[in-house]
C-alpha cells in the first residue's frame, strides 16, 4: 500500500514538473527572441552559478543536495540549447571576411548565428541601424594597441547600444604564400592595428608594412599577388582559410594580447531594476563645456553616487576643431533610483549626455 502510494506521490510531482517545465522553456524562448534584440547570449553562466548556489542551499540532505545540483546543470544545459535554437534565425553583422578576428569573435559570442561580413566596421554598424541585420560585433579596445578609434566615433554618433562584451585572446602570425621563407619576407600586409600590436617584430626585420581594411583583407591580397617577398600578419584561422604558410608565431609585442569586442543592436538592454550587481557595467558617452572643472564636475557626481570608473577617455569631435566627447565605463546597475538621480545631476552640466550600454 505504501509502495502505490509513493508511485502516486511521485506520478503527481512528476505531473507538476513536467508543466513547470514547459513554462520554464516558453520564458526562455521569450528570453531568447530578447536576446536577438539586445545582442544578448544565449546563457549568463554568472547568473546560473549563483542560482545553482542559492537554491542548493535550500536542500538540507547532502546526498540530495549533490543530485540536485546535477539536476539544475542539466536544466540549465536543456535551456540553453532551447535558447540557441530559438536564435538561430539571428542574424549578426562583422567588419571583414571569414577567418578575421570578427568574424572568430562573432561567431564565439552567437555560434547559432548567421554571420554576415561587411566590408568595414561603418558597413557592419549601418547594417544593424537599418534593420538588416540584428547585431554587430565590432572592436572597441585591445590590450596593446588602445582603442579602435573609428569604433569609438561610432559609439559616441550612432544610435545603436552595447549590451555584451567579449574578450578574444589575440595571437598574431606572420604568414606567406607558399613557398616563402621568413627570411624573404620583405613587406608585410595587415589591418592597422595588427601592425601596430606587432610594431616591435616589424621593426626588429625592418619589414616595410602595407595596410588593409582587415586581417582577412590582408591575406587575400597577399594570395592573389603571389608574390613571395610579401607576407601577412593574421590569425592561424586565416592562413587555413587563404592556404597561406605561418613563418612565425606569436608575434605581437606581448603574449598577454587581447581584443575587446562589443555586440551592437538597436535597443538597450537593462538590468532587473534595483537589483546591484557586482558584475554590472555601463558606458556613458557626453560633451562638457570647454571650461576649467568641467570634466571634473562630472566625475565628482560619479564619485558622488558610488560609481566606480574602470576607464575615461576622450576623443575629439570631428566638426569642432579642439573639442572633445568623453567615454567612460563604469562599475554597477544604472537601472537604480541612484543611477536614475546620477544622470539627472550629469544631465545638467553635459551635453550630448548618452547611456551607450550595459552588460554583465
Amino acid at each position: 500500500m505504501e509502495k502505490r502510494n509513493n508511485a502516486k506521490e511521485i506520478e503527481e510531482i512528476d505531473a507538476k514538473m513536467a508543466k513547470l517545465f514547459e513554462q520554464r522553456l516558453v520564458l526562455c524562448g521569450q528570453d531568447a527572441g530578447k536576446a536577438n534584440e539586445n545582442g544578448l547570449s544565449s546563457r549568463n553562466e554568472a547568473f546560473e552559478n549563483e542560482s545553482m548556489n542559492k537554491l542548493c542551499e535550500t536542500i538540507e540532505d547532502n546526498d540530495i543536495r549533490s543530485c540536485y545540483a546535477r539536476f539544475l546543470k542539466a536544466t540549465f544545459d536543456i535551456s540553453a540549447d532551447y535558447r540557441r535554437m530559438r536564435q538561430k534565425g539571428m542574424k549578426v553583422a562583422y567588419g571583414g571576411v571569414e577567418g578575421a578576428y570578427a568574424y572568430i569573435a562573432a561567431k564565439r559570442m552567437f555560434p547559432s548565428a548567421e554571420l554576415i561580413a561587411h566590408a568595414d566596421f561603418l558597413a557592419a554598424y549601418s547594417a544593424v541601424e537599418s534593420g538588416e541585420c540584428d547585431i554587430a560585433v565590432l572592436p572597441i579596445e585591445n590590450s596593446l594597441a588602445g582603442e579602435v578609434g573609428e569604433v569609438m566615433d561610432l559609439i559616441y554618433r550612432g544610435s545603436l547600444h552595447i549590451n555584451r562584451v567579449f574578450d578574444l585572446p589575440i595571437k598574431h602570425h606572420l604568414m606567406g604564400i607558399q613557398g616563402s621563407t621568413k627570411e624573404g619576407i620583405k613587406t608585410v600586409i595587415s589591418h592597422p592595428q595588427a601592425l601596430a600590436q606587432c610594431s616591435g617584430y616589424i621593426h626588429r626585420n625592418g619589414l616595410e608594412t602595407q595596410t588593409a581594411a582587415n586581417t582577412s583583407a590582408a591575406a587575400a591580397k597577399a594570395a592573389g599577388q603571389n608574390d613571395a617577398s610579401v607576407g601577412v600578419i593574421a590569425s592561424e584561422e586565416t592562413a587555413q582559410l587563404f592556404g597561406l604558410k605561418i613563418l612565425d608565431s606569436d608575434i605581437q609585442n606581448a603574449q598577454v594580447n587581447t581584443t575587446r569586442f562589443a555586440a551592437f543592436s538597436r535597443t538597450l538592454y537593462k538590468p532587473q531594476a534595483g537589483i546591484k550587481g557586482e558584475n554590472d557595467k555601463f558606458i556613458l558617452v557626453y560633451t562638457v563645456k570647454n571650461e576649467a572643472g568641467a570634466l571634473a564636475a562630472t566625475l565628482n557626481i560619479i564619485g558622488a553616487h558610488g560609481f566606480n570608473m574602470r576607464c575615461l577617455r576622450s576623443r575629439p569631435l570631428k566638426d569642432l576643431p579642439w573639442n572633445y566627447y568623453f567615454y567612460i565605463e563604469l562599475e554597477g546597475n544604472i537601472n537604480t533610483s541612484n543611477g536614475s538621480d546620477m544622470m539627472r545631476e550629469l544631465s545638467v552640466i553635459c551635453a550630448d549626455l548618452k547611456l551607450v550600454g550595459t552588460w554583465r
